[in-house]
């Protein structure tokens, strides 16, 4: 907690009105309550972690600007800040010169624009609260992160085949032969979710080539 001090008092000296919370479930309030110019949250929060804080934040619908500081320096964690809904992400050790200019930035830029949903067929995926509805049923919690990342793939591409290759380079990353059957087992797993418990054949197998979303793609846009 030694920092939310530091921070607290370089920024006031810097012309900032700051609020300084101890832990992410005060910050989920804050965050979604309140119409900050920016946000500056730390990853390693007691309660609820900042990547956890991020994307909550963003499903009750607040778009102030977000500033993630961490002391992991792995790209997957970077990722993983930016896709919770993160704007800037700053590592420590930093220069309070430096947080301060990226703050200014991120006032600059103003509130981003809201992620837009992904429709296909009677499937919506909502990339910024990380939600999946088929019709009115929603199916977020029965997704694995890798199953929901393979959906939203698909999605983006209905009606396009993607190749297993594809789905590797994308999803896993690593060499393609070490896990395709992984991948043929990941879709295994997501028709029992969104495809045979509605009676849908949605996700189909192009023999020799890969998979394919058969419903019609309806755009990034907002669906209803």
């Amino acid at each position: 907690m030694r920092l939310g001090p530091l921070l607290t008092r370089s920024l006031a000296e810097d012309g900032f009105v700051v609020d300084w919370v101890q832990d992410g479930r005060a910050a989920t309030e804050h965050g979604s309550s309140e119409d900050y110019q920016a946000i500056i949250l730390d990853v390693m929060l007691p309660v609820m972690d900042g990547f956890e804080v991020c994307r909550e934040i963003r499903r009750r619908g607040s778009w102030s600007p977000i500033l993630m500081l961490t002391a992991r320096v792995d790209v997957r964690d970077k990722v993983e800040g930016l896709d919770s809904g993160a704007d800037d992400y700053l590592t420590k050790p930093f220069s309070l010169e430096e947080l301060s200019a990226r703050i200014r930035a991120l006032q600059r830029r103003g509130q981003p624009v809201r992620p837009t949903v992904i429709c296909a067929g009677n499937l919506k995926l909502d990339p910024a609260s990380r939600t999946v509805f088929k019709g009115d049923i929603e199916l977020t919690e029965r997704l694995t992160p890798r199953e929901y990342a393979l959906l939203e793939m698909l999605m983006r591409h209905a009606g396009q085949v993607l190749s297993r290759d594809q789905l590797v380079s994308q999803l896993w990353q690593v060499d393609a032969h070490w896990v395709s059957n992984v991948v043929d087992q990941t879709v295994r797993y997501l028709r029992r979710k969104v495809d045979y418990p509605f009676g849908t054949h949605d996700i189909e197998t192009v023999r020799g080539f890969g998979y394919r979303l058969r419903a019609n793609r309806n755009g990034e846009h907002n669906c209803h």
